[in-house]
């Protein structure tokens, strides 16, 4: 009986040995990702006397194994018997965060942070401090990357001596040999940096920064670039502005344009943290030069910024800044030759009109709208109507009627179906932000013409179109503008427009209630159920069976039901099929 217990005990140490051994990568990942089920099965001594040892000893399989492998072990603490024993874990996670794979690596360092936590300041030093020298000190530079990102997750809870070491060992790490163990440096600087005390982030940490800025690798400058944000944020704006600025515009003049690059993406970012005094007196310069850059990538890039960074400008000094300074850098961008500068700069400029006010918006921001309206990219002209709302805020629908409007008209028309369907769906929040008088006024009989356009896209687009103008007019609108123009087309000659006429139907029957769906609609519907051509007597059977969930019992018995069954009886074999459906769902 023993013997047999003994036998069961094994099983799943047996299992999981045979299922690593298999040819099939997907089973050992399914295998892997058992672990859990298998430690439970074996109880926290055996988990961490025989399963983590064979574990440890058998990490030699494919990449996505390991990234499993990895990941599971982060979550072992409570399945070896709680943080007293997470060190336990520490061997095989170390032999993963060696592998020359940067995905398993990562892994394995992430779980090796989770892991850290579990650890009492005791063990830390006892355990896990002497795994990150190894790593630091390691002959590979897998070994010395990894150290990289554990060192600031020990820092805080270690002795002051071990501070000191691993103060150290960082420094190396910084100037190592490798570009690949520098570039993991980098990418945890500003991590380092928060866990520093004050003293060393000035001694230490703005001397390695500021050589990585100038290393001959622009991946690692460009990590650097990064770090600055974290950086910043724990120095005084003396330091910031004697110790920084001027290596971040250095930055902002890399020979490199994945440097210059990585400044204008973050530069928003460093506004934040270095104050608007700061950006006023240093870093609109370098704005400007990045606005002007000779790669397109890095006009981009900053282009997407130009309304953030307007907006942390000094109060004061705003409006002078930017229409002296920014706005003929935004003119140029205008008529850039790059489509992705003028659709990253369409994106973000409509936003500028809260910031400078009426009068400058009408005198000098109008043009440029009116100029990106006629771009012949299509996503630029779009993200200026999406925009449309930041303008009537500011100038009102008097003046933007008369300035923007007739130019989104000429889009409404435009040859390209495309541009057409995107200024259909932008159409509702057009009519919001220009009221029902306005847009009966304007634009009611374009939303119209839609319905009979010859490309299909377009007038489905619109009849959706027309049910969210009710659900922003309401119901009453719909009776006294729409639902008449939409009624009239099932007269039209073309079977087409008299198929949209039932599409309409179908979407604005939820929308206006059973009151008017049954005494304008329905009759209507019934009507065309005796058209010539079976394509529109089968959408009649389709309309009935959506309308009928909107209507009372005894009209859809009355009146829905009979024209059903006639129609099921029709000569038309899909209109008999779509018939049937309509007399089964009701």
């Amino acid at each position: 009986m023993a013997d047999a217990n003994n036998e069961e005990n094994l099983y799943p140490i047996a299992v999981l040995i045979d299922e690593l051994r298999n040819e099939d990568v997907q089973v050992r990942l399914n295998s892997i990702r058992k672990l859990s089920t298998i430690a439970l099965a074996l109880g926290v001594e055996r988990t961490r006397t025989e399963l983590i040892s064979f574990l440890a000893d058998t990490i030699y399989d494919e990449d996505e194994v390991l990234v499993a492998l990895a990941e599971q072990f982060g979550q072992f603490t409570k399945l070896v018997g709680g943080p007293e024993y997470a060190h336990v874990l520490l061997a095989p996670l170390e032999g993963l965060a060696l592998v020359e794979e940067t995905f398993v690596r990562e892994k394995a360092i992430e779980s090796l942070r989770i892991v850290a936590n579990d650890h009492s300041p005791q063990d830390l030093e006892q355990h896990f401090v002497p795994l990150v020298k190894r790593l630091a000190l390691g002959d590979w530079f897998t070994s010395r990357s990894s150290a990289c990102g554990l060192i600031s997750v020990v820092y805080p809870r270690v002795s002051s001596a071990v501070k000191l070491e691993l103060r150290r060992f960082y420094r190396q790490l910084c100037v190592d040999d490798t570009p690949m163990v520098r570039r993991a440096a980098a990418s945890k600087l500003g991590e380092f940096a928060t866990v520093l005390e004050p003293e060393f982030v000035k001694a230490d940490i703005i001397q390695l920064w500021s050589q990585f800025l100038g290393d001959d690798q622009d991946s690692v400058r460009l990590l650097a670039v990064e770090a600055s944000i974290a950086i910043a944020g724990l120095l005084g704006h003396e330091d910031i502005e004697t110790q920084m600025i001027p290596f971040l515009k250095q930055a902002a003049e890399d020979k490199s344009w994945r440097v210059r690059y990585m400044v204008a993406d973050k530069f928003t970012d460093i506004q934040n943290v270095v104050g608007a005094e700061i950006t006023k007196n240093e870093l609109v310069l370098p704005f400007q030069n990045l606005l002007k850059d000779p790669e397109a990538e890095v006009r981009a890039a900053a282009a997407q910024k130009v309304r953030d960074f307007c907006s942390n400008l000094p109060t004061d000094d705003r409006e002078q800044i930017i229409m002296s300074q920014i706005l003929p850098c935004i003119k140029e961008l205008v008529i850039d030759s790059n489509q992705h500068v003028k659709t990253a700069l369409a994106g973000v400029i409509m936003g500028l009109s809260p910031i400078v006010g009426e009068q400058n918006t009408i005198e000098q921001l109008l043009p440029i709208f009116l100029s990106m309206l006629k771009d012949e990219c299509p996503e630029v002209r779009l993200n200026v109507i999406s925009k449309l709302d930041c303008v009537n805020e500011v100038i009102g629908v008097q003046q933007l009627s008369q300035s923007l409007l007739p130019a989104i008209v000429e889009l409404a028309e435009d040859s390209k179906w495309r541009v057409r369907l995107a200024i259909i769906q932008y159409m509702p929040l057009l009519a919001g932000q220009l009221g029902v008088e306005f847009f009966e006024e304007k634009l009611n009989a374009l939303c119209m013409a839609w319905l009979v356009d010859q490309v299909f896209a377009i007038r489905e687009a619109a009849t959706l179109n027309l049910k969210k103008l009710v659900e922003k007019f309401g119901a009453e609108w719909a009776q006294n503008t729409v639902i008449p123009k939409i009624l009239q087309m099932a007269s039209d000659p073309n079977y087409l427009h008299r198929m949209t006429c039932l599409f309409c139907i179908n979407v604005l029957a939820t929308v206006c209630g059973s009151e008017i769906t049954t005494k304008l609609m329905l009759p209507i519907v019934l009507r065309l159920g005796t058209d010539l051509v079976p394509n529109v007597r089968f959408n009649v059977a389709k309309t009935l069976k959506i309308i009928g969930t909107e209507l009372d019992q005894s009209i859809v018995q009355e009146q829905i039901k009979p024209c059903l069954e006639k129609l099921q009886a029709d000569t038309d074999i899909d209109v008999r099929y779509y018939a049937g459906e309509g007399l089964r769902s009701l």
